[in-house]
Formats: structure tokens, sequence, C-alpha cells
């Protein structure tokens, strides 16, 4: 049975890869209503994220009808439960065998149109939980400013976390599949947002920290932000709050304190490149300007950086500056002025370097297989001056790039140095005052290297990195450093009994 399953993972990694079917096509299955409504449901909340809504393929590969009926339902059912070398997960423990024999039958179904979200649906669903005059005054008499916010995802709650005294101070209901918290730029609000399009504001000044307002902004996103400029053209700070969609694929501006719901917009249009129409060109990574009164939003499917203008918001107009840039947009963070933004276009192996002063693409640089920085770690480099990096999904490798286009010239926007990690990993982080560089080596196909986390020395950064095992818990994830830079917290995927 074993050797079964090989032979059938490996012909589903030629099907999909080649033109040619390796079986031939089988006759569409059939779903109950129920059974497609439960299908569908686990598909958006766990799969589209990757494979798109529509199942046209992004990050993840194409899953429509003529690339996944010529492969087998129960071939497909393996596929989900061992993962894949490209970077999906094995599901396997985390969804059922019924589950995922569900799942394999509705992809051999033509996808379902997932419905659209007005304003009205939009509004309906904002909860003005505390209003602003009932909320505390005065911050609690706690180091609020190191709470940590923990994600636990497949649950649909966040656990806020006194970083001095590690107390629990509360566990909230934010939704399903939290995909990252956000702070205002006070530092006061963090904001969560789902997989299935739930944004929700706590307020750290509670006593415990509690939900101020919560709103639903689509079935799938992924990112959101509040407004960080403060200058000539006025003070905008957490005047605004901004959700990019995966489905609608839309954004939503929202008042920063509220979530009220203000505007919505629409991304569909055409490929930057081949200027091919795409009905799903879904909002990914979002950060905010502190050059402008501006959001940089960063769409997925057509390669194009959206610097959106919302100073005139107040008379309902919100202006775009398009920044052709490579496709498929993903994850990225600023560089150390915060006047330059590294995303990485993951599927094309490149990095664009956006700069939100001048507004213009600054540069595409070539990294490596997959680049996945999540926001990206910056630090000084002894030889080349202030650099930015990231790892990769596809290769055990971290890239180093140059952003000192005045300083050090003859390095900006290159690869200055190519660093060999223990695994492929998702993230990377450091500490203006740490000598510290931490990498997960989450991807790797190896289990052991799977649960460790490689550690780079900025002083010595020729030497050969450490690889850190903390326990046999699990994989290891998301390294956060407290305010103090003095210590790191790491979290543990597909835990194990201790």
């Amino acid at each position: 049975m074993a050797l079964t399953g090989v032979l059938k993972l490996a012909i589903l990694a030629v099907s999909l890869a080649a033109s040619a079917p390796a079986f031939a096509e089988e006759a569409a299955p059939r779903l109950s209503d129920s059974e497609f409504a439960r299908a569908k449901q686990i598909y958006f909340d766990r799969c589209a994220g990757c494979h798109g809504t529509l199942r046209k393929g992004a990050t993840g590969p194409n899953l429509e009808p003529e690339k996944t009926r010529v492969i087998p339902v129960e071939s497909l059912a393996i596929v989900l439960a061992e993962g894949t070398a490209g970077g999906m997960p094995p599901w396997k423990g985390i969804l059922s065998n019924e589950e995922m024999e569900l799942v394999s039958r509705y992809l051999h179904l033509d996808p379902p149109l997932p419905p659209e979200w007005s304003m009205d649906q939009v509004r309906e669903s904002w909860k003005l939980v505390v209003p602003v005059d009932k909320r505390p005054k005065s911050p609690p008499k706690r180091n609020w400013q190191n709470y940590f916010g923990v994600i636990q995802r497949d649950v649909g709650k966040v656990s806020v976390i006194d970083g001095d005294t590690k107390e629990v101070l509360s566990t909230l209901d934010t939704g399903f599949a939290v995909h990252i918290l956000r702070t205002s730029a006070s530092g006061r609000y963090m904001y969560s947002i789902g997989r299935d399009g739930k944004a929700t504001m706590i307020d750290l000044w509670m006593d415990p920290p509690g939900i101020a307002a919560e709103i639903k902004t689509g079935i799938d996103a992924r990112s959101i932000d509040t407004s960080k400029y403060k200058g000539e053209l006025g003070d905008f700070t957490d005047t605004y709050a901004v959700v990019g969609n995966y489905w609608p694929p839309h954004y939503v501006i929202m008042k920063g304190d509220t979530l009220e719901p203000l505007k919505i917009v629409s991304t569909r249009g055409y490929t930057y490149d081949t200027n091919e129409f795409h009905p799903e060109p879904r909002v990914a990574s979002i950060v905010s300007s502190h050059n402008a009164p501006e959001f940089v939003l960063n769409i997925k499917e057509t390669g194009v950086v959206l610097l959106v203008d919302y100073s005139k918001l107040d008379a309902g107009t919100v202006t775009e500056t398009k920044i052709n840039a490579e496709r498929f947009l993903h994850d990225g963070g600023w560089d150390s002025t915060k006047r330059y933004f590294l995303v990485a276009a993951n599927m094309r192996n490149k990095v664009a370097a956006i700069d939100t002063l001048e507004r213009k693409l600054a540069a595409l640089i070539e990294t490596g297989n997959k680049p996945h920085p999540g926001r990206g770690a910056n630090w000084t480099d002894p030889e080349y001056g202030p650099v930015w990096a990231t790892p990769h999904m596809g290769e055990p490798m971290v890239a180093v790039i140059g952003t000192d286009p005045e300083g050090h010239p003859e390095h900006a926007w290159k690869v200055v140095r190519k660093i060999p990690v223990a695994g492929n990993g998702l993230f990377i982080k450091t500490h203006p005052k740490s000598d510290n560089i931490w990498v997960d080596n989450i991807l790797s196909k190896d289990a052991e290297v799977a649960q460790t986390l490689t550690v780079i020395s900025k002083s010595d950064i020729g030497a050969e990195p450490i690889n850190l095992r903390l326990s046999d818990w699990g994989k290891l994830v998301h390294m956060e450093y407290n305010r103090a830079g003095d210590e790191v917290w790491v979290s543990v995927w597909e835990r194990r009994a201790r």
C-alpha cells in the first residue's frame, strides 16, 4: 500500500505539470447538496489561499477539472494526506480521511462561483462591540506594549499573553483561520484578519483585553493594516483601516477606531504583462505608507502594486496609482528606512522593490526558488551595509539583498549573500538589539529538520549557522521577539502529545 501511494504521488506530480494526462478522464462524481456544501467550505478554508477560489492556481498549481479529472480520487486523497515537495503541508491529522476523500471528489467538479459581497452585506456584518467613548481612557497597569497576540488558527481564537509575566490574559473568538495580527500605529489596538474574511479589533487597554469591533468583509481574506501617515498632508495615524480580500477580489476601507465600512473597491483587472483579464486578482499583503497618505496593496494574480490614496476619503474618493511589478505577489516588508517596500513574487522567483517616495518600481531582484519573506528582516551587514533578507519555500537558502542605493549604490537591489540553511522555510526574524537572525525550516520533508530553527549571527555573518532544536513537540515557525529584543517566542505546529 505504501508503494502504491508513492507511485500515485509521482504520477500526480507529472500529470499536473505535463500537458498529456496520465489517466483517462474520470466521470465527475456525484455529491449530495450537503456533501457539496461541506466540501466547498473545506476548500475555501484550507485550499483557496494557495490554489485560488476559482482553482486557477497561484502559489499552488491550477486545480481546474481539466487538470484534476485525469487523477483518480484516491490518488488526490493520498496527495492531500502526504503533502507535496512544492510546499503543500500534509493534511493527515488535520482533515479526516473522509474529509480528504470528499475534497478529492469535489476537485473533479466544476468550481462553483462564490457570491459577491455588496456594501449592504458588509455593513450588516459590522458589530461595534464597545463604542469609543466607553473604552478605557488610560492604559492598564502592566507593560501592555509587551503583550503577545497568539493565533490558534484552527479553533478560530486569538490569545493575548503578557510577555513579562507569561499570563494568558484573554482568549477571544476572532473567526476561522486568522492569518495575521497587526497593531495600530499607537500600539493600543490589535487587528486580526481571518481566512473567513472576518476582521476583529482587540483593545489592549481593556482589562482583560477584549474585542472592541468586528466585521466580515467577504468570504476569504488574508491582510489588514491601519493608516500610518503623519506629515504635511495631515495626521492620518489610525484614521482608517483596510482589509484586502481573496474573495470577492476587492478591498474594504473602514474607520480605524470602529471598523465601520466606508468604501469597497474592486481589484479585478488585467495582468501587467500579457494584458489578459483576470476574474480573481486577489489582494495579498498590505502595508501602510509612511511617505504619503496611501495604502500599499499587492495584487497577486495581475502583478500590480496599488498605491491607494485615502486623503480624500471624507468626500468618498480614493485614487489609485498602479505600479507594474511581477506575478504572483505575496508577502513583503519594509527596508530599514521605510521608504522601500520589498515584496515577493514567489512563483517568479523574484522580489520587487517599490519606492513609495518616488512611487515607482525601484528594481526586480531574482533571489531563489519561491521567496517567502513574511515581513523579511533588516540589519546592517559588515560588508554591504543595510540589507533585507528572505527565506525560500523552494530551497534551503536565505537571500540577502542590499537596500542602500545612496550609501552603497554598487550593492543596492542585488543579492549580496546566499546563506544556506537547514531546510526550506517561511519566515525570518531579527531585532535591532539582537545579534541573532532566526529562520524556520518548516517546509523540510525531513521531520526532524522541520522541528529546528536556523540561527545566523549578524556580527559573524560568514560563520556556519547554528541549527537549533528546541523540542520534539512538532514543527517550529513564526518567531517573534519581545519588545526588549532579548527573548524570542516560537509557535509550534502539529504539536505532538508530550
